[in-house]
């Protein structure tokens, strides 16, 4: 369930999702190769897992624009592997209109937050921008996906489980009880 650190505002928005015949989400981290590609990879097995795929639009994009066109980290796409994901996703960085085309837009640290506020165009489009954060459990003592680049293995292995964790309560908390 989502983290009681979440506005008013958002619980709101998300709870209008839920009968949605469409969900579409973003997913940001600074340089769209470890991170975002990561957990919409996750994500994606996770509704495909339960048969919802059709009513899912999942992507990922960067703050920065250093890596477009590339594929994700290899560090990443390897501990990805090792789990079932092939990340085939190629960067690219956040756009105005990405505003308009999601529905959430998921921020890994309190950094892409803060960036993703000052790039949303109106009030309405700040309202969907929500930390990832939101959806991992108090017991897992963090508050936000850390960033595992210059990190050795088990920074690769700790954002996996994180956002396992924190995308099975994402699909979770946005699919109506059956």
């Amino acid at each position: 369930m989502v983290s009681d650190k979440v506005n008013p505002k958002t619980i709101e928005l998300i709870e209008s999702l839920k009968d949605k015949d469409k969900i579409r989400v973003l997913f940001v981290c600074l340089g769209n190769i470890c991170r975002s590609p990561a957990a919409e990879g996750v994500l994606r097995r996770i509704v495909d897992e339960a048969g919802d795929g059709d009513r899912w639009t999942i992507d990922s994009a960067g703050i920065g624009r250093w890596h477009v066109g590339d594929l994700p980290d290899k560090r990443m796409r390897i501990h990805a592997r090792d789990r079932g994901l092939e990340l085939t996703h190629r960067c690219r960085q956040v756009r105005p209109y990405d505003f308009d085309n999601f529905d959430l837009i998921i921020g890994m640290d309190s950094q892409n937050i803060e960036d993703l506020r000052e790039l949303a165009p109106s009030p309405e489009a700040e309202a969907r921008i929500i930390p990832m954060g939101a959806f991992l459990p108090a017991s897992s003592n963090y508050y936000f996906i850390p960033d595992p680049y210059y990190e050795g293995s088990e920074g690769f292995e700790l954002v996996l489980d994180l956002l396992e964790e924190a995308c099975r309560d994402l699909y979770a908390t946005l699919t109506p009880a059956r």
